[in-house]
């Protein structure tokens, strides 16, 4: 399988397994598994087929592990805007995390912190690189570090998901530091 057909079926998968189901016909279950055959099925229907060995290869080989299969259902590992719980455990972070963004957003952050947005959960990175390229995706990065151990003293829940993406429901400002 090409690296462009990988890349086009992973969004393919990121938008109908985390935003928009609905749109191909899929039903995800509460904790955001769908049938792999229902899966395969509507994609050939909706004018994107996928054969389960190319499924298999962009969950294989994804390099941020962003879906899981169990058996013979798959989820996206985390960032969906539709209604699901994905049923993480409570986690003890370590104590810094990283969150990449853009210079743009700033001001706001500086003001109400890290909020969710439309997901579920604010993502947040183990190491600076990989919120580097978090943040490299809309822009110029600007990677924020995150006293994730003051936040979890203070009673702050953190989970971290399949594929090692923590995530908190919100980081108030005073959790924060920002590059100089």
């Amino acid at each position: 399988m090409d690296e462009q057909r990988t890349v086009k079926v992973s969004k393919y998968l990121s938008a109908h397994l985390r935003h928009q189901p609905e749109r191909i016909g899929l039903v995800l279950d509460a904790q955001g598994w769908t049938e792999i055959g229902a899966l395969l099925r509507a994609t050939a229907e909706h004018g994107f087929p996928i054969t389960r060995e190319e499924l298999e290869h962009v969950v294989a080989t994804n390099d941020k592990k962003r879906f899981a299969i169990e058996g013979t259902r798959i989820r996206a590992s985390q960032g969906h805007t539709v209604p699901v719980e994905l049923g993480l455990p409570a986690a003890e972070p370590p104590a810094w995390l990283y969150h990449g963004t853009v210079a743009g957003r700033l001001s706001s952050i500086r003001e109400e912190g890290l909020r969710p947005m439309a997901r579920h959960h604010v993502h947040l990175s183990p190491d600076r690189e990989t919120a580097t390229r978090v943040g490299a995706r809309r822009g110029r990065p600007v990677v924020l570090s995150v006293d994730a151990s003051a936040m979890h003293r203070a009673g702050y829940v953190f989970h971290v998901s399949a594929n090692g993406v923590w995530l908190a429901d919100a980081v108030p400002p005073e959790f924060l530091r920002f590059p100089s």
